[in-house]
């Protein structure tokens, strides 16, 4: 990551000071530390903003908050539960599919269960994809927690909250309802349910949630384009 930060326009205006503080500036040491030291990184440098980058700050209409990225070869393309073509379907995703699966086979529409990972398709249409650390060492799940990525995306979910309104975030699992707990409800819409990884999905608390329908309906009545999901 150099001192030119390549960032989409807008975001670059909204986040431009964040760049400077002393918290992303340790951030920044810390990565090049661990490169230098021969440690593979996921997502390659240069889509690490991929979730930023797809999804202009004027064009947000929906927030997905994730942990951190995938950890395994060839996954991880900076947008959060998302891989890349032709990477096995990761257990969470899955789960994803079968929830949007259920929720249109209840509106007596067949929806296919894409052979696909790759959700770029959602970041264009206004999904912004953000996972609450944007960077992780190979093989080591939440590894660079703690490090300075969290008051970095605290801090475009506060700039969201704050200058735009209704949107609908997101929040699946307690990492990520932490993650929004100042949002204003009075503002956006805010769907929370459990994780929808297996471990969370096969305790109930993940299907039947409705969230992709609930997010249409929202977006429908303040007369915003829904999601093709």
């Amino acid at each position: 990551m150099s001192n030119g930060i390549n960032l989409e326009p807008s975001w670059l205006d909204e986040l431009h000071k964040e760049f400077n503080t002393p918290n992303f500036l340790a951030l920044k040491n810390f990565l090049q530390s661990e490169k230098t030291a021969g440690k593979r990184i996921y997502p390659p440098g240069n889509q690490i903003f991929a979730a930023l980058n797809h999804t202009a700050f004027n064009d947000v209409k929906v927030v997905i908050i994730g942990q951190d990225p995938y950890h395994g070869p060839n996954q991880a393309h900076g947008l959060c539960f998302s891989v890349k073509e032709g990477v096995s379907i990761p257990p969470s995703l899955r789960n994803i599919y079968r929830e949007i699966q259920s929720e249109y086979k209840d509106l007596g529409v067949d929806w296919s269960i894409p052979e696909t990972g790759f959700l770029q398709h959602w970041a264009d249409q206004g999904v912004l994809m953000l996972n609450a650390v944007l960077t992780v060492e190979a093989g080591k799940a939440g590894s660079h927690h703690s490090k300075g990525w969290e008051p970095f995306t605290d801090a475009i979910i506060d700039c969201l909250n704050q200058k735009k309104e209704e949107l609908v975030f997101l929040l699946w699992g307690g990492y990520a309802k932490k993650k929004g707990r100042y949002i204003d409800r009075n503002k956006h819409l805010v769907l929370e349910s459990g994780h929808p990884s297996p471990l969370s999905a096969n305790k109930g608390h993940w299907f039947g949630n409705g969230h992709f329908i609930k997010t249409n309906q929202y977006l429908s009545q303040k007369r915003v384009s829904t999601i093709n999901w």
